[in-house]
């Protein structure tokens, strides 16, 4: 099970902040793994914040990037490099999230060429969908490794999706297929976690549960101890 949260930019998940909250997963990590082999912490944090928490802690658990761009060294002014963010001590990062979305399926070369050059940089890449429709199209057209299925209208919400439309998780692992689907939105708890799990789901993408939550550590215990 993975549980991957996404620190986006919140002023409880940057800087001083960030580096307390990935030091809070790392520790519920070492504490669940005892009891739970099967369950991987990752977190996706702001750009600012990747060197020197990669620096401290890429050893001790998977850091992602929220975001890359299809560019190599030399002119790419501006740019994130998946090249750098590979030598940094990156393991992975996000791409179409719905706060950062490339074109449309119907124009969508630019994402399918970011996917290929973050892979044959090394990265792991999740692939964020907001439809099971999308999500099959992207596992089809693309190298992705995880595809992201989050309903934007839930995304930072109350009601979770697995709550709210646990059929959208039977239906996107079925398209897009098994040990492939992260399923986010709403994602708060760990009877949302178990729901997709029981639904086919590999794990999770969240963040405001974790990082707007005065208890973290208590949060990322109870969404690592969700059964199948």
């Amino acid at each position: 099970m993975i549980i991957l949260t996404n620190f986006k930019a919140y002023p409880s998940a940057v800087f001083e902040n960030a580096r307390q909250l990935v030091q809070t997963h790392i520790e519920v990590q070492t504490d669940i793994l005892k009891t739970r082999p099967d369950v991987q912490f990752a977190v996706a944090v702001n750009t600012l914040d990747l060197q020197s928490l990669c620096k401290e802690f890429s050893d001790h658990i998977d850091i992602y990037a929220q975001h890359c761009d299809n560019a190599h060294f030399g002119s790419s002014t501006g740019k994130i490099l998946p090249e750098m963010l590979y030598q940094m001590g990156v393991k992975g990062v996000i791409l179409n999230h719905s706060e950062n979305r490339f074109p449309s399926e119907n124009d969508f070369e630019a994402l399918r060429s970011t996917i290929a050059c973050a892979k044959n940089a090394g990265l792991t890449v999740v692939c964020c969908a907001e439809t099971a429709e999308e999500g099959a199209f992207l596992s089809q057209h693309s190298n992705a490794d995880f595809i992201a299925i989050e309903p934007p209208e839930l995304i930072g919400g109350d009601v979770s999706v697995s709550t709210s439309r646990p059929e959208l998780i039977s239906e996107s692992v079925t398209k897009i297929g098994e040990k492939k689907v992260l399923i986010g939105a709403g994602i708060k708890t760990g009877k949302d976690v178990s729901i997709a799990l029981k639904k086919g789901a590999i794990g999770v993408l969240l963040a405001s549960g974790v990082t707007k939550s005065s208890h973290p550590n208590t949060v990322l215990q109870n969404l690592a101890t969700a059964h199948q």
